[in-house]
């Protein structure tokens, strides 16, 4: 059974709601947002204030839907942070949106000059980290990826705060389907999803809460189907932590669809972004429109799934990993002296 120490419990609190249950908004992405408003501009890269003006829009608008939000230290959080309602949970990313990639397996690394360290120090509830992982890369690939996240995990646990960890699967050079995008690979197979959740639910990595994909492509999930609801109780029972869902960009109803199966299976809530707000950032450089479409299609699409969550999913601290019965929140001080020492 897990005891969390006192700093991992009270972020924990407070990316949830006042159930436990996690409704959570991406505002961290990078690549999906750049790209299309440096094409637009036709130039290498998107100015610096249009990104910043998007993701500040979306903190404002979406936030009160939200019990935390995720965002990034180029953009969201120097522009967007004036804006911020504190008495939502704050996760702030580590990782580099930048991978190296040969063909034969992709390498993650922290943003420069960034760290577990200066996430605690600026207020930071949880670090997110998103690994890309394929258990059939090359072994040194595959080493890498591991060594990257225990080191994440056991910072996390130096500086005694979430480590919120999200994993995607991606093409190899020998796979048909070849796509550096952030999204959703088509082709994946559910083995590799599983096997991946497999390999960092082990102690080692520190993990405190997942972030998964859904284990076949969301196109493909029909919110009633037996066999891919033994998918998701799997993925689950891997797990054995709190777990979240991601959306990689999947339509509204397809990701509706995926909560609908995690949820029977144990989820504790959702950390999605494009699924949100895609569609009203496809209006760039309408910010009127965007804005509109925000408040009047992305918000009330909240609200509906977080009326299916609060029906449906686990909250956090009834896990089983906690007992079933809210025991993360028994004898906070034996965790408080494991972290800190008597005082």
């Amino acid at each position: 059974m897990t005891r969390l120490t006192p700093g991992k419990q009270l972020g924990l609190r407070r990316m949830a709601d006042n159930k436990g249950l996690f409704k959570m908004t991406a505002v961290d992405q990078r690549p999906p947002i750049k790209g299309p408003i440096a094409k637009h501009h036709g130039t290498d890269q998107a100015p610096w204030d249009e990104v910043a003006r998007f993701k500040t829009l979306l903190v404002e608008t979406l936030q009160d839907a939200s019990s935390a939000m995720l965002l990034d230290p180029h953009y969201a959080i120097p522009h967007g942070l004036p804006v911020f309602d504190a008495h939502k949970g704050l996760i702030v990313t580590l990782e580099d949106s930048v991978f190296a990639d040969g063909g034969v397996g992709r390498r993650s690394s922290e943003i420069e000059d960034w760290s577990v360290c200066k996430i605690k120090r600026m207020g930071g509830d949880a670090v997110k980290v998103l690994a890309w992982y394929r258990p059939d890369a090359e072994p040194a690939i595959n080493q890498h990826q591991q060594d990257f996240t225990k080191r994440i995990g056991e910072a996390c646990a130096h500086y005694d705060i979430p480590f919120l960890f999200e994993l995607l699967v991606y093409p190899l050079a020998s796979d048909t389907e070849q796509t550096s995008d952030y999204v959703e690979m088509q082709s994946k197979r559910a083995d590799d999803v599983l096997a991946s959740v497999e390999e960092f639910a082990k102690p080692d990595y520190g993990v405190d809460v997942f972030k998964l994909e859904s284990p076949i492509a969301a196109r493909d999930v029909d919110g009633e189907d037996a066999a891919t609801q033994a998918l998701f109780d799997e993925m689950g029972r891997l797990a054995a932590r709190p777990w979240v869902m991601l959306s990689a960009g999947a339509g509204k109803a397809d990701f509706r669809n995926i909560l609908r199966h995690a949820y029977r299976a144990g989820a504790s809530g959702y950390l999605a972004g494009r699924a949100i707000w895609l569609d009203a950032f496809n209006a760039y450089p309408d910010w009127a429109a965007i804005e509109a479409g925000l408040r009047d299609v992305s918000v009330p699409y909240m609200r509906d799934l977080n009326t299916l969550t609060e029906a449906a999913a686990t909250p956090w601290h009834t896990h089983a990993c906690f007992g079933g019965d809210g025991l993360a929140f028994c004898d906070p001080t034996a965790g408080f002296r494991h972290v800190y020492g008597d005082i």
